[in-house]
């Protein structure tokens, strides 16, 4: 069963706490976390992209010479691909990127993933989460008592509104309920800081 420490807010240690092995002490797969990235970024994409071939531009319905007798090369078309204007060859078309993974699957790979940052150390777990007055300049000072100097997201247990307007203009550093965590937000980020409470949720949902 693996042990981490707890810290408070202003960095100081709060304490220990005994991680699930389940949820926290799973045997890492990269395959599967991979097709869990995969996955969300595939979802993630519009799709929406599209331009005209030459038969869906308008006009060019005129042969724009005869074909013989001018000296310049035969043409059919001004909507052709080779002309201003003219019509696009292979034209990107809307399209669904959109991938399913099951849930079992899914819930695997979160789990390989928290195991993988408890292992490497980069996993944090704090005792609680708060911010009176929503000020950017207390997230500031919580990011340097941990030392979260790079990219690093904080998994709350509840929808703290001053703790998300304090965090948004801080570029490497994202808040997340619990709710919403997920393979792709644990792998993309160099640190995971997580509540207690959040902790104890996480269990609950993946333990089983």
């Amino acid at each position: 069963m693996p042990s981490v420490k707890v810290y408070k807010m202003d960095g100081s240690e709060a304490g220990t706490i005994d991680l699930s092995e389940e949820v926290f002490g799973a045997e890492y797969n990269e395959a599967l976390i991979h097709q869990a990235v995969v996955t969300r970024l595939a979802n993630e994409r519009q799709g929406t992209k599209s331009t005209l071939t030459r038969t869906e531009v308008r006009g060019g319905g005129k042969k724009p010479w005869r074909q013989k007798g001018t000296g310049n090369a035969r043409q059919g078309s001004i909507r052709a691909p080779q002309w201003v204007k003219g019509g696009v060859v292979f034209a990107p078309k809307p399209r669904d990127f959109s991938k399913d993974m099951n849930k079992k699957a899914k819930s695997a790979a979160l789990v390989s993933a928290l195991s993988k940052k408890v292992a490497d150390g980069e996993l944090i777990v704090i005792d609680s989460l708060s911010v009176k007055n929503g000020k950017t300049k207390e997230m500031v000072a919580f990011q340097k008592a941990l030392g979260l100097d790079k990219t690093a997201v904080v998994v709350m247990d509840n929808d703290d509104i001053n703790v998300i307007r304090a965090a948004q203009n801080i570029q490497k550093l994202n808040t997340l309920p619990v709710a919403q965590i997920s393979t792709y937000e644990v792998v993309a980020n160099n640190k995971v800081v997580l509540t207690k409470e959040a902790v104890k949720r996480i269990e609950e949902v993946y333990g089983k």
